[in-house]
Formats: structure tokens, sequence, C-alpha cells
């Protein structure tokens, strides 16, 4: 079976387990309402979240990466039913109750160790945020906003990836050789952001995010529902809610970042929009005004005309095995931790190209599993993510539960004989996945409610973006980077040529990212909007990025972060604020450190969520 998992060998099975999680569960809910308030009661709400998050996260992976149609929707049935009955949960009184008498008992709170009293709060706080204090018609509402939030999400979801359609006629004809045609339509399906010709791009960008009045009526009723959710269990705006139990903890401090960070980059902006403006002016003397369809190609012939890194000089050196012999050796070297591959049971990947990886530490022994699904596949995702399968836990017999995971990336199949070469930019993304998998393998919290990456937004991309780091230091890189054919190491002036050209327009790229955080805020801010949507974007844009908005144009609108980061967008940035401290400060001097390694491992990763987050970054 899938995972190993017995009942999944065929799709039906995801009923099977399902049913068998749902059974443990009502159980479950049964003995936390009949036992006295004590640290069992919290053992009891893991194992509940615990049978419930085995089948809801193991389908999550599934729904979107199994190559058989039938599987996928089979496990897109379970995640829909066990998301309804965790929601039912969420609003069970009896079962709060129960939670309740734990929270208010004094002397056996301060009985329980920090990480139990923390798990106790978190499970109380998902409580509290879907309304449990509510009388019984308001938690009905509750519960039917968020069903209808999860709708609205999927569905501006499918909506960001939708391709716009013109007729042919309207664009010149040397450049529509660039869209895929139906009939007289053009197909625009993208920005083209690296196409050399700037009428494309400027086609592309004014096409492709050309408003669309279904999107925007979806847009904005996910807006105003959560909005409403928000408001109806108290919180003054969705940011608030959202951001609750993060580093930032509130709209207030995002702010402060935000205009801080931007008043850093402010002049270095200037700069970088003046360079590319230049470039451009020589590449096309007649339109030298800097556009948003601009801004990545522009940026991209900067670096690549300064320090010349086509990534066709660099793949040689980068074959998958040498990269992952890299990871292998710094791993071992920091934390004593070494990568084997393990042999498949039949049925237990998805596809044959599946590699499974066994954890294991020099004195612990094993520590977790860690599956590879790192090939382009027809109809596989082309994203890079880290997926939790299972979450790690001390189970009542006193053993520990090994946490599971995917990462998932969609490299180049090679071509026969030859090995799989990645491009600088893949080997990166590589080392940042790799960054969350060993969060999840080193987070050995007793509860698997807090393992791992299960912790705020704001934090969990801290050991994904340490690792780019790594990733970029020519200490760590000439330990692997070999040539597959001839076996000689990279030069130290191919590496630092590298290094260089990612501080080539760096400001200008970061400003970006402010703005699409600083419009993530503003909408889920103050209700009702001051203004429409699009004329929050033209007026934030003109502010905070400073290239000019283009008439017609609804960016917002492609913005498929909204779903996933609704008020968290900013995450990212202040992940990468905490990491360059990290790093600066443990790693700079001595990538391989050990002691350091160490000190990283016990205050940091091995909590996973079950501390608070700022108290790990001051470890």
């Amino acid at each position: 079976g899938l995972f190993d998992v017995p009942e999944l060998s065929c799709p039906e099975g995801f009923q099977e387990a399902q049913d068998k999680a749902l059974q443990q569960s009502e159980q479950l809910v049964q003995k936390a309402c009949s036992t006295p308030p004590g640290p069992e009661t919290v053992m009891i709400f893991d194992q509940l979240s615990d049978s419930l998050c085995r089948v809801a996260d193991l389908a999550d992976f599934v729904k979107v990466a199994h190559p058989d149609f039938a599987f996928r929707e089979a496990a897109e049935e379970a995640c829909r039913n066990i998301g309804a009955v965790v929601e039912k949960l969420n609003t069970d009184v009896e079962l709060c109750q129960s939670l309740r008498r734990l929270l208010a008992d004094e002397t056996v709170m301060s009985s329980l160790d920090p990480e139990t009293r923390r798990v106790a709060e978190l499970f109380m706080f998902d409580f509290e945020i879907s309304g449990i204090h509510l009388d019984e018609e308001k938690r009905k509402k509750a519960v039917d906003l968020n069903i209808r939030i999860l709708d609205l999400c999927n569905e501006f979801l499918i909506g960001t990836h939708v391709p716009n359609k013109i007729d042919k006629h309207v664009l010149p004809e040397h450049i529509r050789y660039n869209f895929t045609a139906e009939g007289n339509y053009l197909q625009v399906a993208g920005l083209h952001a690296d196409c050399p010709d700037d009428l494309v791009r400027e086609a592309a960008y004014k096409i492709f995010l050309h408003s669309n009045s279904q999107q925007l009526a979806r847009l904005e009723e996910l807006l105003a529902s959560r909005n409403s959710l928000a408001q109806l269990v108290g919180y003054d705006t969705f940011a608030h809610r959202a951001l609750q139990g993060t580093m930032a903890k509130n709209p207030e401090t995002v702010r402060q970042f935000l205009e801080k960070l931007s008043e850093q980059l402010s002049k270095r902006t200037q700069n970088d929009f003046q360079m590319m403006t230049k470039m451009k002016m020589k590449l096309n003397p007649h339109n030298s005004m800097l556009m948003p369809w601009d801004h990545p190609y522009y940026s991209g012939v900067l670096r690549a005309e300064r320090y010349n890194i086509d990534p066709g000089l660099y793949c040689p050196f980068f074959s998958l095995g040498a990269c992952m012999e890299g990871l292998n050796s710094l791993f071992s070297q920091l934390l004593g931790i070494s990568l084997y591959a393990e042999q498949t049971k039949r049925g237990e990947i998805w596809s044959e190209d599946v590699r499974k990886l066994a954890v294991v530490h020099e004195t612990e022994g094993l520590l977790g599993y860690i599956y590879c699904d790192f090939f382009q596949r027809p109809d596989k995702p082309h994203q890079d993510c880290h997926f939790t399968v299972r979450g790690g836990r001390l189970k009542e017999n006193g053993e520990y539960q090994l946490p599971v995971v995917v990462l998932m990336l969609s490299l180049p199949n090679s071509a026969r004989g030859t090995p799989t070469l990645l491009s600088p930019g893949m080997m990166e993304n590589l080392f940042h996945e790799m960054g969350h998998a060993m969060h999840s393998m080193l987070g050995r919290t007793r509860y698997q409610h807090v393992t791992g990456t299960r912790c705020p937004t704001d934090f969990a991309e801290v050991p994904s973006i340490l690792m780019e780091y790594f990733a970029n230091d020519y200490r760590v890189v000439n330990q692997f980077a070999r040539h597959y054919k001839t076996g000689q190491p990279l030069p130290k002036n191919m590496v630092s040529r590298l290094c260089e050209s990612k501080k080539v327009c760096a400001a200008a790229d970061m400003q970006l990212q402010v703005f699409y955080a600083v419009l993530d805020q503003i909408y889920h801010g103050k209700h009702p909007l001051k203004k429409s949507t699009t004329e929050i974007l033209k007026e934030t844009q003109e502010r905070v990025y400073g290239l000019p908005y283009v008439p017609n144009t609804a960016w917002q609108l492609r913005f498929s972060h909204l779903v996933g980061y609704g008020a968290k967008y900013y995450s990212y940035l202040m992940s990468r604020a905490v990491a360059s401290m990290v790093w600066k400060q443990c790693f700079a001097q001595n990538p391989f450190d050990r002691a350091m390694g160490e000190r990283y491992r016990r205050e940091m990763l091995a909590h996973g969520g079950g501390k608070e987050p700022m108290l790990m970054v001051q470890g």
C-alpha cells in the first residue's frame, strides 16, 4: 500500500482508512470528555489530531501528485470529509469543555511541562478561532462560512491559472507565434517574462492580467467572507485572526516591519530601476520607459551581461547525485546525520522514479523517512514543495512514531546515459526543500500537533531559507560540485560569479515582494475596503513598488498566494530576515561547525512548533 499503509493498495482503500480514522476519533472524543483534567487530556487530544491528520495529510499529497486519477479523486474526497469533521470538532462544545477544565485547573497546569502547556493552549486556540464561545446559531454560521471559504479558495485558485483568450487579429502578425492558436483566437497562459521581445511581454502582461468579472467577484466574496468570519469570532480583521500566534503577533508589527524594510530598500531600488532603464534604452531606444513587464527580463539581462552565468555552464557540475552527496556530507558534518536509500515494497510508491531515503543519526539511529518525488511527469504540478505525510510523536507504548515526508520537485528527466543535471536555481531549490525535510525529521516533539514544520508560517521558512545560504557558499559548494564527465571541481571564480550575480537588482526584486506583502495586508485589513481591489492595487503599486500601474489590468486576480498565505505573505520576508541573522551569527564563519549545528538543532529545529518562535530565535 502507498507509504506502507496496507489499506491504500487501491483507491477504495481511502474510504476504509477514512472510516477507521473517524471511528477512532469518535472513541477518542468520548475518552477526552470522560477523562479528569491532567496531562492525559493533552495526549488524547493529540491522538485525536493524529488519527485525522494521518489520513488528511496523506490525502493532501495524493490528491495533487498521484498519476492515477482514481487515486486522486478518492484522496480529494477523503480530504473533504475529514476537513468537515475537523470543522465540526472545532465547534464541539463538550469536547472543548474537557480542555477548558484542564486550562482552568491552576494546580494541574503548573505541574505540566512547557511543551504540554503550549500544546493545550494551541488546541484551545483552534476552538476559539472557530467560534466555540458563540451561541449555537452563530457557531453554525462560522462552520458554514468556513466551508464557503474553502470552496471560494478552490475556485479562486483555479481562476488564477486559467489562460485568457484574444482575437488573433488584435496582435501584430510577427508576434502571434509566441502564443497558442485556437481557431481565430490566441491563448495567453502566462507573462512570458523571459521573452526578449518587449512587445511580446507587453501583450502577455496586458492580456494575461486583463480583469475578469467572475474572478473579481470570487476574490471580493472571499475577502468579505474571511472578514465576516474573523469578526464573528471576535477579531477586528482577518489579519488579526491570522497573525495570532505568529512571530509578528499582529498586523501593526507586520506594517512596521514592511515599512522599515521599504525605507532601507528605497535608494537601492531606485538605482536598480535606473540600471534597468539604461539597459532598456540601449536595446530599445524608441521606448525606454521602464514598465512592470520589464523588471524580471532586464534584471536577468543585467545579471547575465555582468557575470556571464549561463546555466548551461553550471549544470554539468550539478548532477543530482553530486548534489545529494553534498547534502549528505553537510548534514553529517553539521548534525551527525546520514541519508540512506531504502528498498521500497510493492505498491508503496506512486511512480517508479520515486526514491525513499532513511534519515539516520550516528547515535540515535533512524529518525524518519523522506520520499523523493523529484522528476517531471504528466499531470504533476510544477511546484516544489514539502508535504508532511505523518507527524512524529511519542506513542502511548513509549515508542516514537517516525515522521514521514515527501519532497516534490519537477526536475527534467535525464537523457539515457547522462545523469540528471540541475541548474543553479534547481540546486538552490533542492537545498531549500531539504531544509523543510530536516525540520520535520529533527522536530522530535512529544506531540504530532507541533511536529516539525507545524509551526507559525512566518517561522516555518527559516530552516529552508537558511539552507539557501549554505547552497550559495563556496566552501559548501566546493565539497560536491564536480563535472559529471571529468570529475573536476567547479572553479572558484564561477561560484563567486554566481553568488555576486544574485545581488544584481536584488533590492528591486525584494521591493516587489514588499509590495505583494503590503497588498495582502490591506486586502485582509479593515472592511469594507475603502476602494475596489483594483484601485487599491494601483495605489499600492505606485506608492510601494514604484513602477506604473497598467490600465485595465488586475494582477491581484492572479495572486494565488492569497489562498494559502492570506494575511501572511510577509512571512517569507520575515523568515528571510531571521535566517540571515542565524547565518551571519552562527554559520558564516564556518558552515561545518558541529557545535553550532547541534545548538541550531537544540534551540530551533528540535521544538517544531512546540515553543514560542521568538524564544527559539533568541536561543
